[in-house]
């Protein structure tokens, strides 16, 4: 196949085998930020961390993550970005195979830590689409590849607990590892090329990540808010596979089909995309953080191990998937809209900072589990959004 180049002036309509090879490959690789979030637990045990130490597994695949978003995502508005995203794809590779050999816990959150380095490769693809697409069209686009990363995320944990229940937990480190090495692979040979127009060096594009941040108020209020939510999102699902396993006796197996019933909120974001085509931006922010502050209200006062309890506990999941993936989305399409050049550093440090919200949420639940239980932890939780909504209120009506 001829690779064409792609200019960010190219406003036809986007082939839909694009945005759907996009959308596959944000929800391959972002997994790989998830697999672990379930299997907290054995894994563990066999590296021989503390049960107030386990949260460390996700921050810190969490923390490279951050570090990737800020230093390597903004190499997109300066370096081709298919070659960029295949080279990060082969860090993840590399780093997922060390995590199923890694004999201690040293080794294996280091390997950790590269996973989420090299999984940026998603956030340059992210960016990327929005550039095939023109304005009319971009929160559609976007809404539809974001689908695709948020049900990647939404089923690593059920495919993670039904392949450890089966073969251990190592498992899903060597499968995944094999399918990234195919993805890396596919991606070199059929990704058209888009190389941007620098007008910054490296230093100069680091250096204008604070410039940016501080005259960017839409950046800075979208980020706040979807970390509020990703670190309420990171928290809860670091917390209930514990809570599910002590509290109601569920397996591994169990745990994965509680999970995979998470699933059903990814219709949130593309439905929030379409609607934020329309004008609809500000209202449906405010739902997903209210709808974040009900779900753990819920997760609260939920506490007999009843089987109506665990249908609730799942339908709480939902609520919780539903308005972290649709706040997600509008977040997205509201920095995208601010301009070409300056794209990928704006969704560097968008997903830098509410990523640092996932990993706050994900100590933080390790820690209030194991010191204060399931009541504890849900309250935390309940903190995050509401403290998001007290921000909202305060939000000019004309910003983005």
């Amino acid at each position: 196949m001829k690779q064409q180049e792609v200019s960010a002036k190219n406003h036809k309509a986007v082939p839909g085998w694009i945005t759907f090879l996009l959308a596959v490959s944000c929800g391959l690789i972002v997994a790989n930020l998830y697999y672990a979030q379930t299997l907290v637990g054995p894994i563990g045990q066999a590296i021989h961390l503390s049960p107030g130490a386990t949260g460390l597994i996700v921050t810190l695949t969490q923390i490279g993550y951050v570090v990737g978003l800020l230093f390597i995502v903004p190499l997109s508005d300066i370096i081709e970005n298919r070659r960029l995203a295949v080279t990060s794809l082969i860090l993840v590779v590399a780093a997922l195979a060390a995590a199923a050999l890694a004999p201690n816990a040293p080794l294996f959150l280091a390997a950790s830590m590269f996973i989420g380095l090299g999984s940026v490769a998603a956030q340059i693809l992210v960016p990327y689409a929005s550039y095939l697409a023109a304005e009319e069209e971009r929160g559609r686009v976007v809404g539809n590849v974001m689908s695709g990363l948020l049900l990647g995320i939404m089923f690593a944990r059920p495919v993670a607990s039904f392949m450890a229940g089966l073969w251990g937990w190592k498992s899903i480190f060597v499968v995944s590892a094999v399918v990234i090495a195919l993805l890396t692979l596919l991606l070199s040979r059929i990704l058209p090329a888009r190389k941007p127009e620098p007008t910054l060096n490296y230093g100069q594009l680091i250096r204008s990540l604070g410039t940016l941040w501080m005259q960017t108020p839409v950046l800075r209020r979208r980020a706040i808010y979807q970390a509020s939510l990703f670190g309420a999102f990171s928290l809860f699902w670091t917390t209930v596979p514990m809570y599910l396993s002590s509290y109601y006796h569920l397996s591994q197996q169990g745990i994965a089909l509680f999970a995979l019933a998470g699933v059903g909120g990814a219709v949130a974001a593309p439905i929030a995309g379409r609607l934020a085509d329309r004008g609809w931006t500000r209202l449906l922010t405010g739902l997903a953080i209210s709808l974040a502050a009900v779900s753990f209200i819920l997760a609260y006062l939920l506490r007999d191990n009843s089987n109506l309890t665990l249908g609730l506990l799942v339908l709480t999941a939902i609520l919780l998937d539903m308005s972290v993936s649709g706040n997600l989305v509008l977040g997205q399409r509201a920095i995208y809209s601010l301009g070409n050049e300056t794209r990928g550093r704006l969704n560097g440090l968008f997903m830098a900072i509410f990523f640092v919200g996932g990993a706050v949420g994900s100590s933080l639940g390790g820690w209030a589990y194991a010191y204060g239980g399931w009541s504890l932890a849900t309250l935390i939780g309940l903190a995050l959004p509401v403290l998001a909504l007290v921000y909202f209120l305060t939000e000019k009506k004309n910003l983005v």
